[in-house]
């Protein structure tokens, strides 16, 4: 096994600034052992994808509240396959609607977290789904 940490970007899409959250997140990745890029508020996908390559990280986090994730999270997920990076797995949370999990799934992305979910959850998943790419 690869003794390589994790790198996880955590990114705030869209207009949305409330970053409590994905704040708490990435403060909870690192604490978890994971080496964390927090892009802040107000990223345009192309932004983080552009970021998630440059950084060359395992996992893209992304945190919406404001409802556009429908558009937003897919558009991530594309563009990193476009730019033959579709190996970074992209995760999302926020306020989403049960009825739009599946959609989102459809679109590349890996998994959802929304209110409730705990940190130690999260933290599992990563741990269980994800390994550092080569």
């Amino acid at each position: 096994m690869s003794d390589k940490k994790l790198r996880i970007m955590v990114a705030k899409p869209g207009l949305d600034g409330h970053d409590r959250g994905a704040r708490v997140l990435a403060r909870c990745f690192r604490d978890a052992g994971f080496e964390v890029i927090y892009t802040g508020c107000h990223q345009t996908p192309e932004q983080i994808a552009a970021s998630a390559i440059q950084e060359d990280v395992d996992v893209v986090g992304l945190s919406c509240l404001s409802g556009a994730h429908r558009y937003l999270f897919p558009a991530v997920a594309k563009l990193l396959q476009e730019k033959q990076a579709g190996d970074i797995t992209v995760i999302g949370g926020g306020i989403i609607p049960e009825q739009d999990f599946q959609p989102l799934y459809d679109s590349g992305i890996k998994a959802l977290f929304t209110p409730g979910a705990t940190l130690d959850s999260i933290v599992d998943w990563v741990r269980t789904n994800i390994k550092p790419r080569a």
